[in-house]
């Protein structure tokens, strides 16, 4: 059976060629010597670790806070939508990093969005999109990002190793996500400083917000380790400190309240 994941990679497949048609790789490399400098994308999420050997550490669990209109699960999200407000909202209220969806299909995305960003504020940025090729990798670099999502359901073993290397010798943090614990070893052998688990099943688009909780203690602890999609509330946000989560990200349910500034203060326990 055809997935929602098999869809959009269909559809990033088609879209990587048409790039490579419009701008040759070599082109977009050449442009690399004005892309805006790399901001450190992993020390904001890092808790300090009084014990290396536990994972999680002292201080509050860290917020990704993501940019996002629209997504195949919920549709639209956010109709009042200007990426650069929320962002730089997100940024008053005590996020560390900042996630801008640039798949324009299926999120309404646009890399766009993650350009007009990054002139906007301080907070790195991470191109949420699912990467195939290395074009997308340097696109991304040129446009301003300072870290990368690639997600291993969307890549083989081979393909991501590749992919990781490359973006970390262009400077970037990369996010390295699952969702199925069989993908593990293949996430580990990139040797990521940066783990996110996915509670959303991307095949089914159902979400289970104690999977990254199972998960936790299977990648070392010196790992910076993120959990994504389902939490709603400061409790949910606790839950994943308890369990030696380093930071959330948090997306769809900040873009559905209307009072964005009152909403993130409340996640984060400032309310």
């Amino acid at each position: 059976m055809t997935t929602v994941l098999d869809k959009i990679v269909a559809v990033k497949r088609q879209e990587v060629a048409q790039a490579r048609a419009e701008r040759p790789l070599g082109e977009l490399r050449a442009a690399l010597v004005d892309a805006p400098p790399v901001r450190d994308y992993l020390a904001p999420l890092s808790r300090e670790r009084p014990d290396p050997s536990q994972a999680g550490g002292g201080g509050p669990i860290k917020l990704i806070a993501e940019v996002k209109k629209a997504s195949p699960s919920a549709g639209l999200i956010r109709a009042d939508f200007d990426a650069v407000e929320i962002a730089q909202t997100y940024a008053a209220c005590g996020a560390s990093c900042l996630s801008v969806l640039t798949d324009e299909p299926h999120f309404q995305g646009s890399l766009d969005y993650l350009k007009a960003v990054r002139a906007a504020v301080d907070l790195p940025v991470l191109r949420k999109d699912f990467l195939i090729d290395e074009h997308q990798v340097v696109e991304a670099r040129v446009a301003g990002a300072d870290a990368v999502l690639l997600i291993a359901e969307c890549l083989t073993p081979a393909e991501l190793i590749d992919l990781h290397a490359l973006a970390t010798d262009l400077g970037l943090t990369v996010l390295v996500e699952l969702y199925e614990p069989a993908n593990l070893p293949a996430v580990l052998a990139c040797n990521p400083k940066l783990v996110g688990v996915n509670n959303r099943d991307l095949r089914t688009m159902t979400v289970d917000r104690e999977h990254c909780i199972r998960l936790r203690q299977q990648v070392p602890p010196e790992v910076v380790f993120v959990g994504e999609s389902g939490v709603k509330t400061h409790a949910d946000a606790q839950r994943l400190r308890a369990a030696g989560i380093d930071a959330m990200l948090v997306g769809e349910s900040l873009m559905r309240q209307a009072d964005l500034p009152l909403a993130v203060k409340s996640l984060l326990g400032k309310d």
